[in-house]
């Protein structure tokens, strides 16, 4: 087997260097501080349905590929390390606060419909009797049961666990150019700096975490999406009896949580579950995710020893297991069993 060199320890770097152990390569991971920038203030969600954005065909089928081999690799992860992952398959409930959020919820339900996505819509009864939390004042549900989420700091640390009981080696430096040898590029907006072919954006995110008292545990069992005046907001219910809610998207280079984004998380989610206002504020922090100019992620051998994983944006987490699957078929010289041609690193490489 090859010996490999990963650059980036976030989630996308640490599951394909996991996978790429499990397989008998050998591996270094290189980060100075690994699971510390986007995998940290992310959300976790695993939702190919209800992550759908409009005119972006070409990720539906890498999201749901992804959401399938999730499973798989959960277990896998399981057989070395005894660490939890917050892995929670309750499904997804996406609500609607006002009679317009129900307009656009079941425009959005039936745009899944046409390309073979499956959303229940449900009575509100039905959907506060899943969820008692919920407002009785909602306008509209749906129900997905096949969208997941993981905990993306537990995720990350069963990572960093397994791979070192599986012998990797972890070089905790910035890497300051590409190393020799068989490389896996997957240090998000880093990967400018070592391949400047690529065009990655950054895009902010604010994401909010709140404690539940035990008075009101469980608020929640599975993740509620909510449409609130057009505005999107989601509510994750962990394992570790914390919320997490998020996220505003924003580019405007302030790489710290705002006042008006975190006032619009609050007001939005306790509009959808008014037991949000009895939470314990815990944390406020801002990601940022690396953003193509497409919003579709590069991913895909360059040359000879070059693999390139970045760029997932917004779907960074959901897109894991597709990434480590697909980078271990194309390190083997295998055919991934998926299209990857949309997702080429150097599509936006500017012509002499």
């Amino acid at each position: 087997m090859s010996t490999l060199t990963v650059v980036g320890g976030g989630l996308v770097g640490l599951a394909t260097a996991f996978r790429l152990a499990e397989r008998g390569h050998g591996v270094t991971l290189v980060d100075p501080s690994p699971a510390s920038g986007a995998t940290h203030h992310a959300g976790g969600m695993l939702a190919p349905v209800a992550e759908v954005v409009y005119r972006q065909d070409a990720l539906f089928p890498l999201m749901l590929r992804s959401a399938e081999l999730y499973p798989g690799l959960m277990a896998d992860v399981a057989k070395h390390t005894a660490l939890p992952t917050g892995y929670r398959t309750e499904g997804t409930l996406v609500v609607a606060a006002d009679r317009a959020d129900a307009t656009h919820l079941a425009e959005l339900t039936d745009y899944q419909a046409a390309h073979g996505m499956s959303a229940e819509r449900l009575p509100l009864r039905r959907a506060r009797q899943l969820e008692p939390g919920l407002s009785p004042q909602l306008a509209g549900a749906v129900h997905i049961p096949g969208d997941h989420q993981v905990n993306p700091r537990l995720f990350a640390a069963a990572l960093l666990d397994a791979l070192g009981n599986l012998g990797v080696e972890i070089i905790r430096e910035q890497a300051t150019r590409l190393p020799g040898g068989q490389t896996i590029l997957a240090n998000g907006l880093g990967a400018t700096a070592l391949y400047p072919g690529l065009q990655l954006r950054p895009v902010y995110g604010d994401i909010l975490r709140l404690g539940v008292p035990e008075y009101l545990d469980p608020l929640l069992s599975r993740v509620v999406r909510g449409f609130v005046e057009d505005r999107s907001v989601y509510l994750i219910p962990r394992t570790d009896g914390t919320l997490a809610i998020g996220a505003t998207s924003r580019e405007d280079d302030r790489p710290t949580p705002q006042a008006g984004g975190v006032h619009d998380l609050l007001r939005d989610a306790i509009r959808l579950v008014p037991g949000v206002e009895e939470c314990d504020f815990l944390e406020a922090t801002t990601g940022a995710r690396p953003g193509t100019p497409d919003d579709l992620p590069y991913l895909g051998r360059v040359s000879a020893e070059l693999i390139i994983s970045t760029g997932y944006f917004r779907h960074g987490i959901l897109l894991t297991a597709l990434a480590a699957e697909a980078t271990l078929a194309l390190v083997e010289g295998r055919d991934p069993g998926i299209d990857l041609s949309a997702c080429e690193p150097n599509r936006h490489q500017e012509l002499p």
